[in-house]
C-alpha cells in the first residue's frame, strides 16, 4: 500500500504550506508556496515536485510558485477564477473535479469558493487540504473578495460529504478533523 508523506512548513503570514509526498516513488506536490521559498525547497530535496498548487490567490499563498517553479521544475496550478480575479497566471488552471497524479496517489480538486472566488481544497485519501475555507475553530478572515454566504454553501455542499474523519490541512493554525469542527466551531 502506497504510503503519503505530508509535511507542514511554516511561512510568512503564518502561511502553513505542505509538502506531500508519495514515499515509493518520491514524487511530490507543495500546497501554498508563500515565502521564503528556501524553506519549502529545503524540504524537497530528493523529490520530484509534479505540482506547486495554490488553495487560492492570496499573496501568502501564492508569492513564492514561480521561484519554486524555477527551483523544483514542478508545474504551477491554480483555479480559473482566482487567475482572472488576480490576475495570476500558472501552467495549469484547475477545475472542480480534476484529479492530479503524483506517484501512487490521485489528489481530487474540489471548488470552493466564498473566501476567494477560486478557492479549492485537495483532497487526497482521507486529507483535505482546505486553505482558508475552513480553519481550525473558524473560518479564514474575511477580505473584500469573500463571500461568505458562498463559504458556507461550499462548506455545507463539498465538505460536509466528505467522510467525518477526514483530517483537515489549513492555511493557518493547526490541522484538525470533520469531526472536530463540526464539534466545536462555532460556524456550525
Amino acid at each position: 500500500m502506497a504510503k503519503l508523506g505530508i509535511v507542514k512548513v511554516r511561512l510568512e503570514r503564518e502561511v502553513n504550506g505542505y509538502i506531500l509526498t508519495c514515499a515509493s516513488t518520491k514524487e511530490a506536490v507543495v500546497i501554498d508556496p508563500g515565502l521564503p521559498v528556501d524553506k519549502l525547497v529545503e524540504q524537497t530535496k530528493g523529490l520530484t515536485v509534479k505540482y506547486i498548487v495554490a488553495t487560492h490567490c492570496h499573496p501568502g499563498h501564492v508569492a513564492g510558485k514561480d521561484d519554486l517553479k524555477e527551483l523544483t521544475g514542478g508545474e504551477t496550478a491554480i483555479h480559473s477564477a482566482d487567475a482572472k480575479q488576480f490576475l495570476r497566471s500558472a501552467d495549469r488552471y484547475l477545475l472542480d473535479g480534476d484529479e492530479l497524479e503524483f506517484g501512487e496517489f490521485k489528489m481530487s480538486v474540489m471548488h470552493t469558493p466564498g473566501h476567494t472566488p477560486g478557492s479549492v481544497c485537495l483532497v487526497v485519501a482521507n486529507h483535505a487540504f482546505v486553505g482558508d475555507t475552513i480553519l481550525a475553530g473558524g473560518i479564514g478572515k474575511q477580505t473584500p473578495e469573500t463571500d461568505l454566504r458562498r463559504q458556507m454553501m461550499s462548506i455545507g455542499t463539498k465538505l460536509l460529504r466528505l467522510p467525518l474523519t477526514t483530517a483537515l490541512y489549513p492555511g493557518h493554525g493547526p490541522a484538525t478533523s470533520l469531526q472536530n469542527e463540526l464539534a466545536q466551531n462555532p460556524i456550525f
